[in-house]
């Protein structure tokens, strides 16, 4: 039987990770009385549930809020917050061309966010129809790059993107890094 070499790629992209949460390395921050260190994060990554109040703020309106939200966690990385569709305003959402594939959670599709002015930011938001295995439970939900956003709440606390622009973590107080996205962190 022939092997289908984009899940070797898969294989080869989860095996590569030098940091896996079992050990925080000597540059990471202790975290504070009430905070978690994302070093202390697994890998492979999990989806839990999260009872935080989540709002997404964009264009004037609120794009997405819940208290029903399920958070991505990974080694090294802030949470990825993900929304259920019904806590959605998916008449803001416009369905665009292109898929990514994540090692852990599967092939990403995303979608462009156009605001009640018609301001549009081009694949801000996504959701993964069919996750992987262990990640069933974000199947159909959506998540935003916080970086897009005007703002993204998590129990009233302004959250900032995670560093580099390519991951879409939300920073808040409750979280000690350093944070893979920074400079030097490709190995991470």
């Amino acid at each position: 039987m022939a092997r289908d070499p984009k899940y070797d790629d898969l294989a080869a992209a989860r095996a590569g990770w030098q940091h896996r949460g079992q050990r925080r390395p000597p540059w990471a921050l202790t975290p504070e009385p009430g905070q978690e260190s994302v070093w202390d994060f697994p890998r492979p990554a999990v989806c839990e549930p999260t009872p935080a109040h989540l709002v997404v703020h964009f264009d004037g309106v609120i794009l997405a809020e819940t208290r029903r939200g399920l958070r991505a966690l990974e080694t090294a990385h802030p949470p990825t917050y993900y929304f259920p569709a019904e806590n959605v305003r998916q008449d803001l959402l416009r369905p665009r061309a292109g898929t990514t594939v994540c090692e852990w959670k599967g092939t990403a599709h995303y979608w462009d966010v156009v605001g009640p002015s018609g301001r549009c930011l081009r694949g801000a938001a996504w959701c993964y129809p069919r996750p992987f295995p262990g990640f069933e439970a974000i199947a159909g939900c959506f998540a935003f790059y916080p970086q897009d956003m005007d703002a993204c709440l998590v129990d009233g606390e302004r959250a900032r993107a995670q560093p580099g622009g390519f991951y879409a973590g939300w920073v808040t107080s409750t979280l000690a890094g350093p944070f893979k996205g920074e400079a030097g962190s490709a190995g991470w």
